[in-house]
């Protein structure tokens, strides 16, 4: 692992590192701000999954988490969302390829040598981070942004006691059913419809439940509304009698001025979970 840079920031560390990945056989770089209470042991930390067309700096830069984390004396990751580099597949298309991981193991040409995003979030890095750096594995939680709510949702869903709590703004809740789901699924997983269920929130919150407390924040502007399956997100947790909180936000959209507004409750909500 190499330091890229590290930064005083509201008293802790905003530091940003690359190593080489054995998932998707590249190198990868994530972010990860340490409070100033890791100076004196393991703290709690916060995963936050970007979006299409981010790296692990978008919500590192613009979402304004680590003053309330700070607060809060927890640690949080900003992974990027899919192995880079020369020899790595892409597509012109901003929402496939390079930038647009969906957090799955591909198992199709010619996506498959490198684009095993879920190993990757959800085994290598977390490996990685706490055998490096001040971080409670006993203690975490998750949340993302659009594709990376979808894959805050389905790796809390899929991976019980991992996680202590699980919130999303604007996340891609029922990708089966959108066209920002169908085509990636596609791609990376094939023709049969029966290998996207495990990475479907809709369909997993149906079929089971989260353990914890569940917070999703979704905008009444957001102009990919009709891509991310909110209803059927409410329904399945309606169904499923799963303790969760869901808010339509009045007037905002799909951006970081949005995430931005609402991360201080965000981070607040898994603090709770996290210190309990």
């Amino acid at each position: 692992m190499r330091t890229i840079s590290e930064s005083k920031c509201f008293g802790g560390v905003q530091g940003v590192y690359t190593h080489p990945s054995r998932a998707t056989g590249t190198d990868m770089t994530f972010g990860l701000f340490l409070p100033e209470e890791a100076r004196d042991g393991p703290v709690p930390v916060l995963w936050f999954l970007s979006g299409l067309t981010c790296t692990h700096e978008n919500a590192m830069v613009k979402a304004g988490a680590q003053r309330w984390a700070a607060e809060q004396g927890i640690a949080l990751v900003f992974p990027d969302t899919s192995p880079r580099g020369e020899g790595v597949a892409d597509d012109p298309a901003f929402d496939l390829g390079q930038g647009a991981g969906f957090y799955v193991n591909a198992t199709e040409s010619p996506w498959a040598p490198h684009y095993r995003m879920w190993d990757y979030v959800a085994e290598e890095l977390p490996d990685l981070v706490t055998r490096n750096f001040a971080v409670d594995a006993d203690r975490q939680a998750i949340t993302g942004h659009s594709m990376g709510g979808h894959g805050a949702l389905t790796l809390a869903l899929s991976l019980p006691g991992r996680f202590r709590s699980v919130s999303a703004f604007a996340p891609i809740c029922n990708p089966m059913a959108s066209d920002w789901g169908r085509k990636q699924f596609t791609a990376y997983l094939g023709a049969d419809e029966s290998k996207w269920h495990a990475h479907d929130a809709s369909v997993l919150m149906f079929a089971g439940h989260f353990a914890g407390p569940v917070l999703i924040d979704t905008g009444t502007d957001d102009p990919f509304s009709d891509k991310l399956g909110t209803a059927a997100m409410a329904s399945a947790i309606a169904q499923r009698r799963q303790p969760a909180t869901m808010r339509l936000q009045p007037g905002y959209g799909h951006d970081y001025f949005f995430v931005s507004s609402f991360v201080e409750d965000h981070v607040t909500f898994h603090a709770e979970a996290l210190w309990r």
